[in-house]
């Protein structure tokens, strides 16, 4: 991919910024529902002015500052990641991970090597594990951690990151943990006993480290196409210091773009969520738990326990919160993944729009994250009351199947039930797809397979639909219908992929033969089938402002 100066143009001032240049991007695919057919885009001021013809880009070659010739490289909408929480990617990426573990004796020995390589550390911090996919199924104990850290602090979030493991050293700086809910002698930590535990780890952090981190999961999160991420903060998830430094280094520095949600209760949480400049008092507002962790809240106990999880809101909260935000002009927001706590969100909307009235809740556009064991009574609520359902494909696509540990939680018949995309769409709820990064990856072409090649056939959709869930869907979450999509007007937030020839993938071969059909004007987007190379980010541009570009190999 060349660039060049346009002929006979007068270059504008080199130090002006990048967005307030105008490019013509031709030579190669535009994704663009303006015209199913375009090679060149003419981007100005920040925003898409044009997408067209090769032959109708020579009009504009002579009057642009800049001429990019794309080689056939595909240019489509950056993606936007729903769920994110930035501070904790950048620790993963450059810290201890124990996502790729096969046993736990390679745990223990990644913890070895981690602790012998920081010797400095105050607390030693890791996440990732998933006792689930190991033989014999279970975590360390204190002493097996104690023994591997050398007797210094250590936290190790579980993969979910609603439970965690740590050292004496650590609880040690935690005055009475052993008397929180959720502390378990010899087992994981949950509840307010793990979020005491972690915020002990994570004050060892220090601003510079933090920054430092945050940084490195968004120059990450550029190098795969990412233009947007929502940060979901809170209270019990970090700190208002993290948060507020996070949105500082995101104006200021060049990258993706942040939309903050910060996670905290009623009027004081409203309050809140205002002064600090979140998009709304939503995110990780935990009506339950996660599945993995067994403190997701069910209707029915667990098939490998005794218990249905943990509640932490009940409907009356959900309607006294979304009251509020309603109220405040703000977005509401909560993490529900059991049946009974999506029940519970779905009841308390119920109450608050017996309340306000239900043209009202719904103009507000409130969100619910992860929302994995729906009903046809609840998608059919999200639908009544204009819920987001900002979900993780990716989810599936690590625990899902018959043999993985949606099966070992719930039973296979209960597992085939989770996080029915199709279903969602049918009903006209609108989708925003996530990592939940660190949970797992950014990955966002992975994220769109997991969608189309869902482990359960009649809950996957078109790859063209995920797509748009991943690109315009978090847009629209935020209340922006008019970005995440190649138009012109639109926020000039692309990426550009080399990639395969492009194609149309829908789970129904009627519709694909149908959409493959030129005279569709579908348009079409790399082979994302399982095993299929995915595409590579050579270039990531947010509001005309490039941010990343791929090293020349």
């Amino acid at each position: 991919m060349s660039e060049s100066t346009a002929p006979g143009a007068d270059p504008r001032d080199p130090d002006a910024p990048q967005g307030h240049r105008t490019v013509l991007l031709r030579g190669g695919d535009v994704h663009s529902p303006a015209d199913p057919f375009a090679t060149a885009m003419v981007v100005e001021r920040g925003h898409v002015a044009w997408v067209g013809s090769e032959g109708a880009a020579d009009a504009f070659a002579s009057g642009v500052d800049e001429v990019v010739d794309l080689e056939g490289a595909v240019v489509t909408p950056a993606f936007t990641d729903a769920h994110v929480h930035t501070t904790a990617t950048g620790i993963a990426l450059t810290g201890l991970d124990l996502s790729e573990a096969r046993s736990l004796a390679e745990a223990l020995v990644l913890v070895r090597e981690h602790a012998a390589a920081r010797p400095h550390d105050e607390v030693l911090l890791g996440h990732g594990w998933d006792a689930a996919r190991w033989p014999g199924g279970r975590p360390p104990t204190r002493t097996e951690l104690d023994e591997a850290a050398g007797g210094r602090p250590l936290y190790l979030s579980r993969i979910d990151v609603h439970s965690a493991v740590a050292t004496t050293a650590l609880l040690d700086l935690v005055p009475g943990v052993t008397a929180r809910t959720g502390f378990h002698p010899d087992a994981p930590l949950t509840d307010d006993a793990h979020h005491g535990v972690r915020a002990a780890a994570l004050a060892a952090v220090t601003p510079a480290q933090r920054t430092e981190a945050q940084r490195v999961a968004l120059r990450h999160a550029a190098s795969l196409g990412i233009g947007s991420v929502h940060e979901c903060g809170g209270p019990e998830i970090s700190d208002e210091d993290d948060f507020t430094g996070l949105l500082r280094l995101a104006a200021d520095e060049a990258g993706p773009r942040v939309i903050g949600y910060w996670a905290e209760q009623g009027p004081e949480g409203v309050a809140r969520a205002r002064e600090l400049g979140a998009a709304g008092a939503a995110g990780d507002l935990f009506v339950d738990g996660a599945l993995g962790s067994h403190t997701a809240c069910l209707r029915q106990p667990y098939a490998d326990g005794d218990h249905t999880g943990t509640a932490h809101l009940d409907a009356a909260a959900v309607a006294a919160h979304v009251v509020a935000c309603t109220e405040a002009g703000l977005q509401a927001g909560f993490h529900a993944i059991g049946d009974a706590a999506v029940s519970a969100v779905a009841d308390g909307m119920r109450r608050a729009a017996e309340k306000l009235g239900p043209a009202r809740v719904r103009a507000a556009r409130h969100r619910v994250e992860h929302a994995e064991m729906l009903t046809p009574e609840t998608v059919a609520a999200f639908a009544e009351f204009g819920l987001t359902a900002s979900v993780q494909p990716a989810f599936d696509a690590l625990w899902g199947g018959d043999d993985g540990m949606y099966a070992q939680r719930l039973g296979a018949e209960r597992a085939r039930t989770l996080n029915p995309f199709a279903a969602l769409l049918r009903a006209g709820v609108p989708l925003a797809f996530g990592s939940d990064s660190p949970v797992t990856p950014l990955d966002p072409w992975g994220t769109v397979r997991a969608a189309a090649f869902h482990r359960t056939p009649e809950h996957r959709v078109s790859a063209r639909a995920a797509f748009t869930a991943h690109t315009r869907g978090g847009w629209r979450a935020v209340g922006r219908d008019d970005a995440g999509v190649l138009v012109p007007g639109a926020p000039a937030d692309y990426a550009v992929w080399r990639t395969s020839d492009l194609v149309v993938q829908a789970p129904d071969d009627r519709v694909a033969r149908w959409s493959t059909d030129p005279r569709s004007g579908t348009p079409g987007l790399p082979d994302l089938s399982p095993g299929a190379e995915l595409p590579v980010c050579l270039r990531t541009v947010v509001a005309g402002r490039q941010v990343y570009v791929r090293p020349q190999e």
